[in-house]
């Protein structure tokens, strides 16, 4: 995959791409179906798949106090999209530039002009340009225009309520994974590198991988069975486990983290990269009165989580990062190489 973090001088190769335009954060099954219409139109023609996306996230760039809300950081977003079969990423700078843009601004000079865009696929209720002042039937009527053509997905849903990183965000926080797995066609994973702890957990007899929750949205507080893979440097490998998300009440007050205890492991994982797949959620977190009573919790916990692992036959979760490890910044420059 290429990502073209600048509009200037994309190669003439690039040029002509079929592609689609959103945040794609979670690539949930909604997006994927956007997805799948903009490989059937690129399908015979030799144009490249793309995706037109923005970083940061606009909301991000309107309510910058606000809690950090992303399903994915940039990273894991450029190695989901290649997994799926994205050839070309184009993340334009959010800034205030950007924002102020007009949507007939945008169609003509940014897509027609610096991309070069053969034809775009959105959703029904695409918005885009300065105060969002235009929708799908604009773009189709710019892009008339402009050179290029224009496809209009439908809203992806299953029964009372719609995919959508919004809806997805509601299942984690209130604890539903497996409705937040249906929505996504993948588990929701939180990516990061192990950090050093005070390895309370190794005195307990359950050594953890610490990962920081800064800048993540943060699922409902609790324990939770996962798969985890082992991406970089060393014991790259994917094993079962369980995690706890939350504060650590019983000994005290503490900033919000994951701790994860992988199963079958014995080694040290500080400094690799690993990416924890939320499969189930066990129980709320809790405050217990003492110590012995938070190893009973914790050996039923991993009993559990084995149980459930083992009768959902949860086997390798698809991750981009099998086949390939990737850096902290999978781009360097204006553009580059993703791995």
């Amino acid at each position: 995959m290429r990502v073209f973090r600048t509009t200037v001088g994309i190669p003439a190769e690039f040029k002509g791409a079929v592609v689609a335009i959103g945040n794609f954060d979670g690539v949930h099954l909604g997006h994927l179906s956007i997805l799948d219409r903009v490989a059937a139109e690129a399908k015979g023609t030799g144009a490249p798949v793309g995706v037109v996306t923005f970083e940061p996230h606009p909301r991000q760039f309107f309510q910058p106090e606000a809690p950090p809300f992303r399903l994915m950081t940039r990273e894991s977003r450029i190695r989901r999209l290649e997994s799926v079969g994205v050839q070309v990423v184009f993340e334009l700078s959010f800034d205030g530039n950007l924002s102020s843009v007009t949507a007939r601004e945008f169609a003509r000079r940014i897509l027609s002009g610096e991309l070069g865009v053969s034809h775009v696929v959105v959703g029904e209720d695409f918005r885009f340009g300065k105060n969002r002042g235009g929708n799908a039937a604009d773009l189709a009527r710019f892009g008339d225009e402009d050179g290029f053509s224009v496809s209009v997905s439908p809203l992806v849903a299953d029964g009372a309520f719609e995919f959508s990183s919004t809806a997805i965000r509601k299942a984690l926080s209130n604890g539903q994974v497996e409705q937040a797995t249906q929505m996504l066609g993948h588990h929701h994973r939180i990516e990061g590198r192990v950090e050093g702890g005070n390895r309370r957990g190794r005195d307990l007899g359950f050594p953890t991988a610490n990962l920081s929750l800064v800048g993540n949205f943060v699922p409902a507080h609790g324990v939770y069975a996962v798969r985890v893979d082992v991406i970089g440097n060393t014991n790259v490998k994917t094993y079962d486990g369980v995690a706890s998300i939350g504060v650590r009440p019983t000994f005290g007050q503490n900033p919000a983290n994951l701790e994860v205890h992988l199963f079958e492991f014995d080694g040290n994982l500080y400094g690799n990269l690993i990416s924890v797949a939320l499969v189930s959620f066990l129980r709320p977190e809790l405050r217990f009165d003492n110590v012995d009573a938070l190893v009973q919790a914790m050996r039923t916990d991993c009993n559990r989580s084995r149980d459930i692992l083992r009768s959902k036959n949860v086997g390798p979760i698809q991750h981009s990062s099998d086949s390939k490890p990737f850096n902290s910044d999978p781009v360097s420059g204006e553009s580059g190489s993703a791995p």
